[in-house]
């Protein structure tokens, strides 16, 4: 089977490639500006998505194209460039796939479009999207697109990811830092309901959909479990060994101050410790339902997620991006 993945150089896509690679699948990949280290077997072709003539060609004789190319959450991003890159990248990148015949096409959308669950329950593929932010929003104009697509017969699904965490991720390393390090307070109630999706678990799925998925099909990838914020950061504190702390306030207060410290901030060209974006994850509830997932492709993630993030923090502190645990300064090494 012969895949090409953009979007190869982030967390996911990296992970991908590899697991491709060691499936024997033949792999291509976009580079755009950062390299793949590891990828020596992979076919790598130049690009950029917001430019269709220079994907012109590219997804020749490819059986499955995984689009995970995206703009994430970024201070320095702005409006017109989520747009042009989430939207009508997609837009570009599908166009150049029917063009060249490609087989299936799986394109990553976001828990994120459907904004705030308000029962706070883990909701299916039907319910109503509402998002919140110009990078949810744009994940939406790119989900429409796929079915769009997908509407007009060619072979496409979407796949909405939980809450991905597991070793090399750089956005959720960026919690569990703060709790390690003893940084991070629980402004909030902390019963806001997310549902954690460990990389190998989501990587089961993601094959499962290539090899199964019905064209014009959206599925939740998630893990079993959804659990409160607060239940998540307590459990990364034990796997880090230290404590949390917690000190709610009121809402109202955390938005402004959210608000104030973005804009104080970026005059700095720097991101601020919180922002609008990092607290939507304490406050809106995202929380996913697989059970379509498992009835209709088989998933069956095996990963809990006190065992996940164990075996996450295990992964920093063996690479050194954490030190090591409080309670074996003396005796920790690489190889434990």
């Amino acid at each position: 089977m012969k895949a090409f993945v953009t979007g190869a150089s982030g967390f996911i896509g990296n992970h991908l490639v590899r697991r491709l690679l060691q499936n024997d699948w033949q792999v291509s990949i976009l580079r755009h500006q950062k390299a793949l280290e590891g990828c020596e077997e992979c076919r790598v072709f130049q690009g950029d998505i917001k430019d269709p003539r220079s994907l012109k060609d590219m997804f020749k004789r490819i059986d499955v194209l995984f689009h995970l190319a995206a703009a994430l959450g970024s201070f320095r991003i702005g409006k017109e460039e989520f747009f042009a890159i989430n939207a009508q990248g997609t837009e570009n990148v599908l166009k150049a796939a029917a063009d060249a015949g490609v087989g299936k096409v799986i394109h990553f959308s976001s828990a994120g479009v459907l904004g705030s669950v308000k029962k706070n329950k883990p909701v299916g593929e039907t319910h109503p999207p509402s998002p919140r932010d110009v990078y949810d929003r744009t994940k939406l104009e790119g989900e429409k697109i796929a079915l769009r697509f997908a509407s007009r017969g060619e072979n496409v699904a979407v796949i909405r990811p939980g809450w991905v965490y597991g070793p090399g991720d750089r956005r959720t390393f960026k919690l569990i830092r703060a709790v390690a390090a003893k940084k991070f307070i629980l402004v909030t109630k902390g019963d806001t309901r997310q549902t954690p999706v460990y990389i190998d678990d989501l990587l089961q799925g993601i094959l499962l959909c290539a090899e199964k998925a019905a064209s014009g099909e959206i599925f939740h990838l998630a893990g079993r479990e959804d659990l409160t914020v607060k239940e998540i950061t307590q459990a990364i504190a034990r796997a880090a060994n230290v404590s949390l702390s917690q000190f709610p306030l009121p809402l109202f207060a955390l938005k402004a101050a959210a608000w104030k410290w973005e804009k104080a901030y970026a005059l700095l060209g720097k991101e601020a410790p919180l922002t609008r974006g990092k607290l939507a994850f304490f406050i809106y509830p995202k929380p996913l339902s697989i059970q379509k997932a498992i009835t209709d492709l088989g998933y069956a993630p095996r990963w809990s997620f006190e065992k996940g993030i164990a075996a996450a923090v295990r992964w920093y502190r063996q690479k050194r991006w954490l030190p090591p645990p409080p309670s074996s300064q003396a005796s920790f090494s690489p190889q434990e």
